[in-house]
């Protein structure tokens, strides 16, 4: 039996669009001589929809769509696999997750999920009724075990603890299925695609049967989904792997376990698969928010530059505007730095002076400040003054607005509310300093477009004389890994100081802590995060703004 794996690039909403991919693919899928040609998990509407859910309206469309793509189906010879909403009867919530199979012009089979994520990103129990049963499905001479994600995430000899008391491959596979299926909307974090592979490697070998999976790409507000589809023989051979971070179809046959793929797409170093997937998530961001140009503030610093690089790779150098706002502690370095990129990136370039915007604020607010010295008012100040430049020309321009904070600015709160975090879309909000000096490197493999001054010169916000990042903060390559504990490991302040052989004492790292806890403020005020690691600040992190935390 030939299968083609479809994994495509959805808008959630947008049931027009998504149903004319589904049948561009399926069509290609056609021609490929393909029996069943799957595509990933709410595939009909887009995953996650969230509350459109709620919305009758939407079920409706949803319905009419499936209907649409069944009829699609008639006379010919490849049948289809979708995944979609269904209302649901009964006590309890009154959507299902579901995935069916279309053929000869009907609904052939539908299946329900029976396990729903509620951590870290996902709130499926938030909308959904789970499956009390599940069967397996009658394909011609085959049986087909079909999963829905998390269906496939509790393997009691993979996992050391599981979420769920039941297995559904576990309860499927004993009905005789020699096939198993796994439709997904699996986003991307740092190390997931490798853990992916292992577990579905291993369930493969448990069953002795093959194992495919076909996972959502493209990006949904702040999550990535990195596609990167899979098919394992029933030795738990990997015989397939769709692209990372690109729309793909995937031809693989079984029992042969024969694929179309000549080679297996390797799997991108770690650093360069962050890198495109922030570049996939600042074009469909930008696309399905249905704009097409973005500007970044360019301060000359290398975080600015760094998102100005993925901004033009992914909307086109001709698509972005980075514009120089000096102040009265701006170097003529920093200035001449952020021409070279733009210069570097052929990108358009602009300088609007502060100098006198900040003169005019400071008279204006003399009366005020009278008897007060300078403090960090007037640095933020300026801050907010570039803010107000940045939004008012993109409201001109009818473009978005790209922040520049990276993670360990957003964690400690070394970031300016209404100021630097003005924007729409937080690009590197989830990538820690030290990842952003080794994504620089990486654009840089072939040759220069960050300058190398810029990789060069101590971190600085310049907002006061001679400043450094240092003067508010221990070093990154010290700081980041008291980060990354605490945030994504969630390990206490002694847990912390304990493995960082002296560089820190307890109160300091306690201090840390609390800069963290403290601005959870700002953080709930912030544009969305585009997240690659395994905590991202955002909806995937609720903690409460007005609590103690001294534990």
């Amino acid at each position: 039996m030939k299968f083609a794996l479809a994994q495509i690039n959805p808008t959630v909403g947008d049931f027009s669009g998504n149903i004319a991919k589904i049948l561009s693919l399926n069509q290609r899928a056609e021609a490929a001589g393909a029996d069943l040609v799957i595509f990933p998990e709410m595939s009909l509407c887009g995953y996650p929809p969230a509350d459109l859910l709620e919305k009758p309206i939407f079920l409706e469309r949803a319905q009419q769509g499936m209907q649409q793509l069944a009829a699609a189906t008639a006379g010919k010879r490849t049948a289809m696999l979708v995944g979609f909403p269904a209302p649901a009867s009964g006590p309890g919530k009154r959507v299902k997750n579901c995935a069916a199979i279309l053929r000869n012009g009907e609904v052939a089979f539908t299946q329900t999920k029976m396990l729903l994520p509620y951590y870290d990103v996902f709130d499926e129990q938030r909308y959904f009724k789970p499956a009390e049963h599940q069967d397996i499905f009658q394909y011609e001479d085959h049986r087909l075990a079909l999963s829905i994600c998390e269906d496939a995430w509790n393997d009691k000899n993979f996992w050391p603890q599981r979420l769920y008391p039941v297995d559904p491959l576990e309860r499927l596979m004993a009905q005789g299925a020699d096939v198993i299926l796994n439709i997904s909307a699996s986003p991307y974090s740092a190390g997931k695609r490798q853990v992916r592979e292992q577990m579905l490697a291993a369930i493969a070998r448990r069953y002795q049967r093959p194992v495919l999976l076909v996972n959502q790409v493209g990006g949904n507000d702040s999550l990535l989904f990195d596609g990167t589809s899979l098919a394992f023989d029933a030795v738990g051979t990997l015989v397939a792997r769709g692209r990372s971070f690109e729309e793909d179809l995937i031809l693989v046959e079984f029992p042969s376990g024969s694929s179309s793929a000549a080679s297996l797409p390797p799997l991108d170093h770690e650093d360069a698969a962050t890198y495109q997937g922030l570049v996939m998530g600042v074009r469909d961001y930008v696309r399905k928010c249905g704009f097409s140009r973005a500007i970044v503030g360019l301060s000359g610093g290398i975080d600015s530059a760094l998102v100005a690089v993925i901004a033009a790779d992914a909307l086109g150098p001709q698509n972005v505007l980075g514009i120089g706002m000096p102040g009265p502690y701006s170097s003529a370095g920093s200035l001449d730095d952020a021409e070279a990129l733009a210069r570097n990136l052929g990108i358009e370039w602009q300088v609007l002076p502060i100098g006198s915007l900040f003169a005019g604020y400071l008279e204006q607010l003399a009366p005020v400040f009278a008897g007060r010295a300078p403090d960090i008012t007037e640095e933020n100040l300026q801050s907010r003054i570039r803010g107000t430049l940045l939004m008012a020309v993109a409201n001109k321009q009818s473009a978005l607005v790209l922040t520049t904070g990276n993670k360990s600015e957003m964690s400690t709160g070394y970031c300016t509310l209404y100021g630097d975090m003005v924007g729409a879309l937080a690009v590197i909000g989830d990538v820690y300093k030290t990842a952003v000096y080794r994504l620089a490197a990486y654009v840089n493999r072939a040759g220069e477009r960050i300058p190398e001054p810029t990789l060069e010169k101590p971190p600085s916000a310049e907002l006061r004389p001679d400043q450094r990042d240092t003067d508010s903060l221990p070093p990154y390559d010290v700081l980041d890994p008291v980060l990354e504990a605490y945030i994504e490991r969630r390990e206490s302040a002694e847990e912390i100081t304990s493995q960082l052989a002296g560089r820190l004492t307890l109160p300091e790292v306690r201090s840390i802590l609390r800069k963290v806890e403290r601005s959870e403020y700002k953080r709930q005020q912030a544009a969305p995060v585009l997240k690659v690691t395994a905590k991202a600040f955002g909806f995937g992190r609720r903690f409460p703004i007005a609590a103690r935390t001294d534990f």
